[in-house]
């Protein structure tokens, strides 16, 4: 079942150049998507399209067969439960203000679910390895890794079919890096997952799909096993090349 196409699409800045150019791109429920590239490919710019935070210049995005209107508060509001996202930096993405209980509870009170908000957090927090007393406390209290964690718990608070990961462990030492991986590769059983990352070989640990974007275009997608073995673009087997092999992928 296709969760979220792109037909065609292409978007500019006011008066300026394309920075996604024709972008045609099907996510697939309970195939992980990577998508690839360096900084300036257009990477965040198709993430913020993905998640219904800009509009495209041209060509269409849709939403289960439906084309994603960002004006239909209904359509929108069942959009918003379905698709969350993780974001890069884990010191920046948690408000230091809030308790943990009310940070994973967001969105859960701002899209209006009726379920036992306590309960939900509770369980959130526990299918991430954290314990429960982390409710009570605040995000300058926990390390690097554990933030993530809380960030990836307000993301699936809601139980949504898709997550979108924002170089999501660019930020965290090698060790937690490795325990974030095998999070969420635990997650992904459950939720199909978009991870956004110069990192190729990361993204391979966790998708089975990938993407490759070079200057706002898509010079080379398929099976992530064939992309690896066999690289048909010249800027593939750089990323390739530039990167650590790793001993593991999906």
């Amino acid at each position: 079942m296709s969760l979220i196409d792109l037909a065609a699409v292409s978007y500019a800045y006011a008066r300026g150049r394309n920075v996604l150019d024709g972008i045609d791109l099907r996510i697939e429920a309970g195939r992980n998507l990577g998508i690839v590239g360096e900084s300036g490919s257009g990477k965040t710019t198709i993430l913020r399209l993905l998640l219904g935070l800009a509009q495209p210049t041209s060509g269409q995005i849709s939403f289960r067969d439906e084309p994603l209107d960002l004006r239909n508060r209904r359509f929108m509001r069942g959009f918003r439960r379905s698709v969350q996202a993780v974001f890069q930096d884990p010191y920046s993405s948690l408000d230091p203000r809030q308790k943990v209980a009310d940070i994973v509870a967001e969105p859960l009170r701002s899209l209006k679910v009726d379920t036992d908000i306590e309960g939900a957090v509770a369980r959130a927090l526990a299918s991430v390895d954290l314990p429960l007393d982390t409710a009570s406390r605040y995000p300058h209290e926990f390390s690097g890794g554990q933030r993530q964690r809380i960030a990836i718990a307000r993301a699936i608070v809601s139980q949504p079919e898709l997550v979108l990961a924002d170089e999501v462990v660019s930020a965290l030492d090698l060790t937690t890096r490795i325990r974030i991986v095998d999070l969420l590769k635990t997650l992904s059983e459950n939720t199909t997952l978009v991870l956004v990352s110069h990192d190729i070989g990361f993204v391979t640990l966790l998708c089975q799909d990938l993407i490759i974007l070079e200057r706002g275009r898509i010079v080379e997608q398929g099976p992530a096993r064939d992309i690896l073995s066999a690289p048909k673009h010249p800027y593939t087997r750089r990323l390739l090349d530039s990167t650590p092999r790793l001993p593991d992928f999906a």
